[in-house]
């Protein structure tokens, strides 16, 4: 087929119906090529209309084809409808299911998804009606639902699109870029050991300047009872005797602080 001949450009009706038959009937890979060339351009005009920019345009642009594709398979001449007027809706369908049950940053129960629509509309229409903001309650009586089911609704459609961590807020004095990660606190592991920490510097106090230089020299430095022992100028078993002794005092003061041992 020459370019002027472009299956994207020149597929007329009757052709487009036979291109249909010979993919329903063979499953032709060429008639299913000039289908999807002959038909992309209405593809991604619907897909922009849902995208609106989004980044996930291409996503919603792939679904519309598969959309496509199902129409071809399911066409049928016979139902006096033009393959266009079957083929539109079909394809809507699928990018508003795809839109429904993919694009939620949370998993969402299908009939918290279904009502988000309806209190939309509700909300406008009562908003003309009223001349104010619609109360929840004023919500749940129009749509005929429990107010529960109606706010829990309001707060999953919270959950439609989760913001990036790396998504930027603003820049600050230094005119860098800050983001939300920037801004959330983490929680320091040190924390955690501070009470510890605490309860046993104060514990400390029971011990001898040299059962404190004991402690010091083969928990914190990490010497041996040797090594210790030639610092202080004492032999080995005396070094461990005092370590001993200075541990069990350590114990006895953490524990009575109501600590643990």
């Amino acid at each position: 087929m020459s370019e002027e001949q472009s299956p994207r450009d020149s597929g007329t009706k009757e052709q487009v119906l036979l291109w249909i038959k010979q993919y329903q009937e063979t499953e032709n890979e060429e008639a299913q090529t000039n289908l999807v060339l002959h038909y992309e351009r209405l593809v991604q005009s619907i897909a922009r209309k849902y995208s609106n920019g989004k980044p996930y345009h291409e996503d919603i642009a792939q679904v519309g084809m598969l959309g496509l594709l199902g129409a071809i398979r399911r066409y049928d001449p016979a139902f006096g409808r033009s393959f266009e007027a079957f083929a539109v809706p079909t394809i809507i369908g699928e990018i508003k299911r795809f839109l429904r049950d993919k694009t939620w940053a949370v998993h969402v129960p299908r009939r918290i998804k279904e009502l988000g629509p309806r209190i939309k509309a509700a909300v406008e229409a009562l908003t003309t009606e009223l001349q104010r903001s619609p109360l929840v309650s004023e919500i749940a009586e129009y749509l005929d639902v429990d107010e529960e089911l109606i706010l829990e609704a309001m707060e999953m459609g919270r959950s439609y699109q989760a913001l990036s961590m790396d998504r930027g807020l603003e820049s600050d004095s230094d005119g860098a870029l800050v983001t939300l990660f920037d801004i959330i606190g983490d929680t320091d592991a040190g924390f955690e050991r501070i009470d510890q920490r605490m309860l046993v510097a104060n514990a400390l106090n029971v011990l001898s300047e040299r059962e404190k230089q004991i402690i010091q020299y083969t928990y914190i430095e990490q010497l041996s009872q040797k090594e210790a022992g030639e610092r202080l100028g004492i032999s080995q078993m005396h070094v461990s005797r005092l370590q001993r002794k200075a541990i069990k005092k350590l114990q006895e003061a953490i524990l009575a602080a109501g600590g643990v041992s």
